[in-house]
């Protein structure tokens, strides 16, 4: 079915319209103006508890990025990925921008999106004339030249085995273009992620440092792909497609193991903390992530009120109005709140 609005998290519209997202605190503020403050943003499935910012040199403000700094960036992200040659993955300043540039690469004339999902896909494509399909199926794709899903899935967490995925593109004729998003891929459990399996012709793997890093004003974020189209993404993005503190930060980052070990085993415990207060709370839990969980009830909208009173911003779905995103506090205060303000 061709769509002439399309349908984002949050919001419909005309494919112009930018669909709405998290971590909107000053609209929150304007919403509940007489909230305590500091407001807590729950809404956006970021680690609450970030990396932490190590010293960075000063030529990294003063100068601009060598080709070697840039590529031994890549080279780490290869690593931290599984991606068997640096060459296959491209650094750019966030997920985001990537998104906005596939459909001008591309160019692909029907998009099958596994829906719901992140909106600006179904925007991104729909701006470049792209005919966008939502699908619930990978068994579902029909004559789409192209296939769009996020692994683990935002806002539901739905996962995939990367072997299956590779199974249903294979099985489709029409399919000559695949992106996947791993946004939130960092702390599942191996055979997920299509990294390892690259190069694959026509398929594009996301990976940012936004989610499970913390790190989402750092606006890091990397393609992996096949060679042609890491070389043309590259000719796109010019010749200096990160800042200088992205590139010392997240190259530390993305080598540090322990690091992410740690987050990892931290965020087990509080997820499972936070599933027994929404679960108190007489919330249904149908999805999610180690970043984040999505509950159905009946009172969404009446609970989506009572929290921004009590200064908490979760996020609501305009699609399905029974659905709230909770992401996880970052301190024993900011639990404590959301237990007092929980019913």
């Amino acid at each position: 079915m061709q769509r002439l609005s399309v349908t984002v998290m949050g919001q419909s519209g005309p494919a112009n319209e930018g669909p709405a997202h998290g971590g909107r605190l000053e609209d929150a503020r304007r919403l509940f103006p007489q909230a305590p403050e500091p407001f807590i943003d729950l809404s956006t499935g970021i680690n609450a508890v970030p990396y932490p910012i190590p010293p960075l040199p000063d030529d990294a403000w003063t100068r601009l990025p060598e080709p070697e700094q840039i590529a031994a960036l890549e080279a780490a992200a290869a690593r931290a990925y599984g991606v068997t040659d640096a060459s296959l993955v491209v650094a750019a300043p966030g997920t985001q921008s990537l998104i906005s540039l596939l459909p001008g690469l591309f160019q692909e004339s029907s998009v099958a999106i596994l829906a719901p999902t992140y909106g600006e896909y179904a925007r991104a494509f729909a701006l470049r004339g792209s005919r966008v399909v939502e699908v619930d199926s990978l068994d579902r794709l029909g004559d789409a030249s192209a296939l769009v899903l996020c692994n683990p899935n935002n806002p539901d967490g739905r996962r995939f085995e990367a072997t299956a995925i590779l199974a249903q593109v294979r099985a489709s004729p029409h399919t000559s273009l695949v992106v996947v998003d791993e946004s939130f891929a960092d702390l599942e459990d191996a055979g997920l992620s299509l990294a390892p399996h690259l190069p694959q012709p026509g398929l594009v793997v996301m990976r940012s440092l936004s989610k499970t890093y913390g790190l989402a004003g750092l606006r890091l974020g990397f393609a992996l792909a096949a060679p042609d189209f890491a070389v043309a993404l590259r000719a796109t993005l010019g010749p200096w497609p990160v800042s200088g503190p992205a590139i010392a930060i997240g190259a530390q980052a993305l080598a540090d193991r322990a690091w992410l070990q740690a987050a990892r085993e931290r965020l087990r415990r509080d997820v499972t903390r936070l599933d027994g207060m929404l679960q108190q709370a007489g919330l249904t839990l149908v999805g999610g992530t180690l970043l984040f969980r999505l509950v159905e009830t009946a009172r969404a909208a009446e609970l989506f009120q009572r929290l921004g009173q009590a200064g908490i911003l979760v996020r609501h779905f305009d699609y399905r109005p029974d659905w709230l995103r909770f992401g996880l506090p970052g301190s024993e205060g900011a639990w404590q709140r959301l237990a007092g303000a929980l019913p």
